[in-house]
């Protein structure tokens, strides 16, 4: 009878039973051991130790091994929970109309008026908002019925924003800036200045500031003259690729009856902004030739003018500019109030002191704005009054005299002072900048007669 018995694997013939009895009783008692006590709280692993025990390694190096190898992605059995999403607000939108107050718009709004006096005295920024303007808009923010933010937008370039924090309101001044770019645009006279600039495509806003530019040289209601040419380069500014304005004439030529004016916009080392003449000298004048946008002059200067009312020949010693009832009457000059109120055949009337011994007088106002009194400096272009018809008048019209030591001269003919022009210290950097604007007008100017041309053909 022969015997069989079953193979042993060489590597167990190495062990004695004794031990082998020993790593059996180990390894039961390393499973009951992770079957009882509970793992890591944070997560639960599950590892696995391979039963069929192939090398000499020692069954506790095995078991080491296995727990701390990092376990494969996906075996977790609880993932780790995503923190919660913060909470939408919910806006609502409010533009400001006539007759409305923050209170009734708040009230509106369900906000109570301790919401609204915690806002208005949480800074200064707060307080700007008791001077809200039809037109302006105000952003209300809530998170479950609680107001969280506040959007108070002034303009498309300003805003104030309020948050909650804790108990009250901070508040941020946010300010945007436009892009700006620069246009180019040219035009010939046939009838008015503002007509031929409008069929250009010059904005009434840049026609009214390319006149007051040469307005110390040409008069633009009297010397206009048909084939009379302009050509300019203005700023216009755009938001999120919108144009929402214009801003400053940069460079401009103006033909006039032959003659050429130029003017280019510079700002010195002081910071003072004004045009200037290529060669320097400001284009400014030390007077306004017409001190109201007039439609028509009433009366010229004229010595033998035989009076509207009294029928006799009395001498009309200065230039009547009729207007609208109303029209602002700006001070032709720098200088320093010598009276201010009623005077029989004037009416309401207005003298200014000048440097050189000038006196301006403006004469039949409807009233003189409030603050104008005698010895009060005003600025050129300062509105001083309005048009009216008080005093020996038949219509609405400015009564305008311009006197040189006492001695009336005609308002339209005298030759008035220059302004100082720019001191050497500038000319340098002027010099520069006004190359580069007129050779970038006559580039533009010379496209814009091409495409004309073309155009034509």
């Amino acid at each position: 009878m022969t015997n069989h018995r079953r193979a042993t694997p060489q590597s167990l013939k190495a062990f004695p039973k004794r031990h082998l009895a020993m790593a059996a009783g180990l390894m039961a008692a390393v499973f009951l051991l992770l079957i009882i006590v509970p793992s890591e709280p944070v997560s639960a692993k599950r590892t696995e130790i391979p039963l069929a025990i192939e090398t000499s390694e020692s069954l506790a190096e095995i078991i080491d091994n296995n727990l701390t190898q990092p376990p494969a992605a996906g075996n977790n059995e609880t993932q780790k929970v995503a923190a919660p999403a913060a909470p939408s607000i919910d806006w609502k939108h409010v533009t400001i109309k006539s007759g409305d107050t923050l209170s009734v718009i708040f009230s509106k709004q369900g906000l109570s008026a301790n919401t609204l006096h915690k806002l208005v005295s949480s800074s200064k920024e707060g307080k700007s908002l008791a001077s809200i303007r039809p037109g302006q808009t105000l952003e209300f923010g809530f998170i479950n019925d609680e107001l969280q933010q506040l959007r108070y937008v002034r303009t498309r370039l300003e805003s104030l924003h309020f948050t909650r924090s804790d108990n009250s309101f901070t508040a941020e001044e946010v300010i945007r800036k436009p892009e700006i770019r620069q246009n180019h645009v040219a035009g010939v006279i046939t009838d008015s200045l503002f007509l031929s600039a409008n069929r250009a495509g010059l904005p009434d806003k840049l026609t009214m500031e390319l006149a007051n530019i040469f307005g110390w040289d040409i008069d633009f209601v009297l010397d206009i003259r048909s084939n009379d040419s302009f050509s300019l380069i203005y700023e216009e500014k755009f938001l999120d690729g919108k144009s929402i304005g214009y801003g400053d004439i940069l460079a401009a030529e103006f033909q006039n009856r032959g003659e050429t004016y130029r003017a280019i916009r510079y700002t010195d080392s002081k910071g003072k902004t004004d045009y200037y003449s290529p060669e320097g000298e400001s284009l400014r004048k030390s007077f306004i030739r017409t001190p109201v946008d007039f439609t028509r002059i009433s009366s010229g200067y004229n010595p033998n003018r035989k009076h509207p009312i009294f029928k006799t020949n009395r001498p009309h010693r200065a230039v009547d500019y009729a207007a609208p009832s109303g029209t602002p009457i700006k001070a032709s000059g720098d200088g320093t109030i010598h009276f201010a109120g009623k005077q029989r055949g004037y009416g309401n009337v207005v003298y200014i002191n000048h440097p050189n011994s000038i006196t301006t007088v403006y004469a039949h106002m409807r009233n003189i704005r409030k603050g104008i009194r005698r010895s009060v400096r005003v600025k050129q272009g300062q509105v001083i009054g309005y048009v009216g018809m008080t005093g020996y008048a038949t219509g609405p019209h400015l009564h305008y005299e311009f006197r040189v030591d006492g001695i009336h001269r005609n308002p339209l003919k005298v030759k008035l002072p220059d302004a100082k022009p720019l001191p050497k210290s500038e000319m340098a950097h002027f010099g520069r900048i006004s190359r580069v604007m007129l050779a970038e007008l006559e580039t533009r100017q010379g496209g814009t007669m091409l495409a004309a041309k073309s155009n034509d053909k």
